[in-house]
Protein backbone atom coordinates (compact mmCIF):
# COMPACT_ATOMS: atom_id res chain seq x y z
CA UNK A 1 0.00 0.00 0.00
CA UNK A 2 2.82 2.43 -0.48
CA UNK A 3 1.81 5.99 -1.19
CA UNK A 4 -1.76 5.28 0.54
CA UNK A 5 -2.96 6.14 4.18
CA UNK A 6 -3.05 3.63 5.83
CA UNK A 7 -5.47 5.00 8.46
CA UNK A 8 -8.55 3.49 7.22
CA UNK A 9 -10.87 3.90 9.17
CA UNK A 10 -13.57 1.10 8.87
CA UNK A 11 -16.97 1.21 10.69
CA UNK A 12 -20.64 -0.21 10.70
CA UNK A 13 -23.64 2.14 10.00
CA UNK A 14 -26.94 1.35 12.53
CA UNK A 15 -28.83 0.89 9.67
CA UNK A 16 -26.78 -0.85 7.73
CA UNK A 17 -25.08 -3.32 9.66
CA UNK A 18 -23.16 -4.95 6.69
CA UNK A 19 -22.56 -1.64 5.03
CA UNK A 20 -18.65 -0.51 5.25
CA UNK A 21 -17.61 2.79 5.20
CA UNK A 22 -14.58 4.77 4.38
CA UNK A 23 -13.70 7.25 7.09
CA UNK A 24 -13.83 10.81 4.61
CA UNK A 25 -10.43 12.36 6.38
CA UNK A 26 -9.08 9.38 3.63
CA UNK A 27 -10.64 11.52 0.64
CA UNK A 28 -8.42 14.41 2.11
CA UNK A 29 -5.30 12.63 2.26
CA UNK A 30 -5.83 11.40 -0.99
CA UNK A 31 -6.07 14.60 -1.83
CA UNK A 32 -2.87 16.01 -0.33
CA UNK A 33 -1.43 12.44 -2.00
CA UNK A 34 -1.91 13.88 -5.36
CA UNK A 35 -1.14 17.63 -4.80
CA UNK A 36 -3.55 19.06 -7.58
CA UNK A 37 -6.28 21.67 -7.61
CA UNK A 38 -9.77 20.13 -7.72
CA UNK A 39 -13.42 20.81 -9.05
CA UNK A 40 -16.50 19.31 -7.74
CA UNK A 41 -16.17 17.38 -10.73
CA UNK A 42 -12.54 16.25 -10.84
CA UNK A 43 -12.72 15.39 -6.69
CA UNK A 44 -15.84 13.34 -7.34
CA UNK A 45 -14.09 11.38 -10.51
CA UNK A 46 -10.91 11.13 -7.80
CA UNK A 47 -12.78 9.60 -5.38
CA UNK A 48 -14.62 6.97 -7.48
CA UNK A 49 -11.16 6.09 -9.07
CA UNK A 50 -9.34 5.26 -5.69
CA UNK A 51 -12.29 4.22 -3.22
CA UNK A 52 -14.97 2.77 -6.27
CA UNK A 53 -18.17 3.69 -7.39
CA UNK A 54 -20.29 2.11 -4.67
CA UNK A 55 -18.22 3.00 -1.67
CA UNK A 56 -19.76 4.96 1.63
CA UNK A 57 -17.68 7.24 3.59
CA UNK A 58 -18.62 8.08 7.43
CA UNK A 59 -17.42 10.42 9.75
CA UNK A 60 -17.17 11.22 13.78
CA UNK A 61 -20.52 12.13 13.00
CA UNK A 62 -22.14 11.04 9.78
CA UNK A 63 -22.21 7.39 7.93
CA UNK A 64 -23.49 5.77 5.00
CA UNK A 65 -22.56 8.83 2.89
CA UNK A 66 -22.17 8.66 -1.19
CA UNK A 67 -19.66 10.64 -3.29
CA UNK A 68 -21.74 13.80 -3.58
CA UNK A 69 -22.95 13.55 0.16
CA UNK A 70 -19.26 13.13 1.77
CA UNK A 71 -18.50 16.68 -1.06
CA UNK A 72 -20.93 18.27 0.30
CA UNK A 73 -19.84 17.42 3.53
CA UNK A 74 -16.34 18.44 3.71
CA UNK A 75 -17.26 21.75 1.80
CA UNK A 76 -20.02 22.46 5.00
CA UNK A 77 -17.14 21.78 7.67
CA UNK A 78 -14.93 24.30 5.70
CA UNK A 79 -12.44 21.13 4.72
CA UNK A 80 -11.61 22.30 1.29
CA UNK A 81 -8.79 25.52 0.34
CA UNK A 82 -9.67 28.23 -2.33
CA UNK A 83 -7.19 27.91 -4.93
CA UNK A 84 -6.99 29.86 -7.87
CA UNK A 85 -9.54 27.10 -10.26
CA UNK A 86 -10.77 25.10 -7.85
CA UNK A 87 -9.98 23.98 -3.96
CA UNK A 88 -8.04 21.60 -2.17
CA UNK A 89 -7.25 21.05 1.50
CA UNK A 90 -4.42 21.26 4.28
CA UNK A 91 -3.16 19.07 6.55
CA UNK A 92 -4.24 21.10 9.72
CA UNK A 93 -7.94 20.51 8.58
CA UNK A 94 -7.59 16.98 9.07
CA UNK A 95 -8.81 16.07 12.83
CA UNK A 96 -6.58 13.81 14.32
CA UNK A 97 -8.69 11.51 16.31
Amino acid sequence: MRGQSLSVVIGMTAMEPDMMDIHAHEIMHMMLEQDEVFSRESLAQAIIERFGAGTTFCSCSASGMGVDAVIDFLESRGKFVSRDVGFNTARDKICNH
